[in-house]
């Protein structure tokens, strides 16, 4: 049958239409629910943080409870009102952190994601014990022993480098020993014993074996890594990479 003929007899379908007054009444009920949803969710104790999950902590000397406690006040309350931002800032200042990530893993929990400091070098401090520094010259840990595979760093100034500290003062001889050692391969790190700074130029490298590396300054420490990897495969007591592109070996 045509349409038109459906239409004149049945007539158009029956339009639904709210009055004024049900828009009103279905504005306001979305609203009530709404704001039953924000109070639940920011305000009432239905989602308040119940834990702390932490990811990252590879070295064992990092704990979560010391990573949870950073958090202090934000542990509690609704986790949609946690100030993420602000709980980064309170995780970085954990002297081991290097980076943090903060998100919230609903419906309770605060996550977390750390970047531990990795040693390069110690430094042996006046009270005996041996400070951690990582690769950007950061310290970030006092233990009575240096951590393994790392070198010790030792100032053996000569009378010269003493005469020069009001130029090249003690901080920036130390930063050029991090440095080197933070360029070190890893196979070498894990034979280094020392990292002995008679100078600025004059950075020595003492192996477990007893064998010495003379470094120079912290110049092209790239290269010297490499070079020094190289030479490591012929027995000897001295290897000298100063000078990079003219090594020597002796001994």
């Amino acid at each position: 049958m045509p349409e038109d003929r459906l239409e004149e007899e049945y007539g158009e379908a029956p339009r639904l239409r709210l009055s004024r007054r049900g828009v009103l009444v279905l504005g306001g009920f979305a609203a009530l629910v709404v704001g039953v949803l924000g109070w639940l969710v920011f305000f009432s104790s239905a989602l308040d943080v119940r834990g702390v999950a932490v990811q990252g902590l590879d070295s064992g000397r990092l704990g979560k409870d010391e990573v949870s406690a950073a958090l202090g006040g934000l542990r509690e309350g609704p986790l949609a009102r946690v100030d993420l931002e602000e709980a980064e800032k309170r995780i970085a200042a954990v002297p081991r952190v290097a980076e943090v990530e903060v998100w919230r893993g609903w419906p309770h929990t605060l996550r977390v994601k750390v970047v531990e400091r990795k040693p390069v070098a110690a430094i042996r401090g006046a009270d005996g014990k041996f400070v951690q520094v990582d690769a950007g010259g950061v310290e970030f840990a006092n233990e009575a022993e240096p951590p393994q595979g790392v070198p010790v760093v030792e100032l053996q100034l000569g009378q010269p480098a003493n005469d020069a500290l009001a130029v090249i003062d003690r901080p920036v001889l130390v930063r050029a020993a991090i440095t080197v050692a933070a360029g070190l391969p890893p196979e070498v790190a894990k034979q280094a014993g020392s990292l002995k700074v008679l100078s600025y130029d004059d950075i020595r490298l003492q192996l477990a074996n007893g064998a010495t590396v003379r470094w120079g300054s912290a110049d092209r420490t790239g290269r010297k890594a490499v070079v020094l990897t190289a030479l490591l495969g012929r027995k000897a007591a001295n290897y000298d990479v100063s000078a990079p592109d003219a090594p020597a070996v002796s001994g």
